[in-house]
């Protein structure tokens, strides 16, 4: 089951975050269909935010496809957004544990390796698109 969490500094809605995690976690495979996603009264009960910031979270993944609420029960995955790429995913994180790893110790923190990465990301999806 994921556990949400949120990040007050990121300037994104707390709705928007649960959204986001639930999404990411379907893409890489985490979560799959069946799967139960926790409950509105676990999730403000660990985060101590508003039911209605889970609800409208939940109504959101339901308008896209993703989830459906079964009154009573819970809110469950109707959909994935794996696709042929997931294989690839292992090895890649794993290259990418090793370059954090070297940003580390060449004295970079979670910021400035944050700031490096999506420079750099956004910059080579630019050439992609060009």
């Amino acid at each position: 089951m994921i556990e949400f969490h949120l990040d007050a500094k990121s300037g994104v809605s707390p709705y928007l975050q649960l959204v986001q995690q639930v999404r990411r976690a379907l893409r890489l495979g985490l979560l799959h269909e069946g799967d139960q996603l926790p409950t509105v009264k676990e999730v403000v009960g660990h985060l101590a935010i508003n039911a209605n910031t889970v609800l409208k979270a939940y109504r959101e993944l339901e308008h896209e496809g993703l989830v459906a609420a079964r009154p009573g029960v819970g809110t469950f995955v109707t959909a994935t957004l794996t696709d042929t790429s997931l294989a690839a995913h292992g090895p890649l994180r794993l290259e990418l544990q090793r370059w954090l790893a070297k940003a580390r110790r060449a004295g970079l923190d979670e910021e400035s390796i944050e700031a490096l990465f999506m420079t750099t990301f956004r910059s080579t999806a630019r050439k992609d698109i060009a």
